[in-house]
């Protein structure tokens, strides 16, 4: 069975996950145009974008236990999904920009280091652009296998950070929140407990 999901997954080309995931951000622009946010409409726009990048940064997270775990393969739309999630995060950081802050940069400046939720989110913007920035091949042969691993274990910091964000944001403990803070972590702590399959040795040639 899991062989059979697998080769279809492999049959899946990946430009059609780039495709399902811009339908949030359609979504997005259809009530922009329709009149379709609420009452504060800066907000609904960041906070949409903001939720939408966290949940594929979960999706990302999600691959390498899902493989280990099921034996499921989504290894080759990871990098797309890790994309995907900076891609909203941007767009995310770039509304906050023009609509809060109006690109007044002194501004900005003093509410980054003024507000500890500001500076939680840009600390991880920070580090999933360096992750978006080293996710192709030429990057991995520059760093080396091992330092684009150590790189991308900037993830770990950064995840959390995303919902540390989101929760002091709200300037309380909810739910939703909180409960993807515990995904989060739970993903984490899989992807460190269970360990990494042995590849099988490859026989000597006689």
């Amino acid at each position: 069975m899991t062989r059979k999901l697998n080769d279809a997954l492999r049959r899946l080309p990946v430009w059609a996950l780039w495709l399902a995931g811009l339908v949030p951000l359609s979504l997005l622009v259809w009530d922009i145009f329709a009149g379709g946010l609420g009452i504060d409409p800066v907000r609904d726009i960041e906070h949409r974008l903001g939720r939408t990048a966290l949940y594929f940064l979960i999706a990302s997270l999600a691959v390498t236990p899902l493989l280990r775990i099921t034996g499921i393969s989504l290894m080759r739309f990871r990098r797309a999904l890790g994309l995907l999630c900076f891609t909203y995060a941007g767009l995310h950081v770039l509304a906050w920009l023009s609509m809060d802050m109006g690109f007044l940069w002194a501004q900005m400046g003093r509410d980054i280091v003024k507000r500890p939720y500001l500076l939680f989110g840009m600390g991880a913007f920070v580090m999933l652009a360096a992750l978006a920035l080293t996710s192709n091949n030429l990057s991995i042969r520059r760093l080396g296998g091992a330092g684009w691993r150590r790189l991308h274990r900037l993830v770990y910091v950064a995840a959390p950070l995303v919902t540390l964000h989101w929760i002091w944001a709200l300037k309380t403990f909810p739910v939703t929140p909180g409960f993807w803070l515990l995904v989060i972590l739970t993903l984490l702590g899989l992807r460190l407990a269970i360990p990494r399959p042995l590849r099988r040795a490859r026989p000597m040639r006689a």
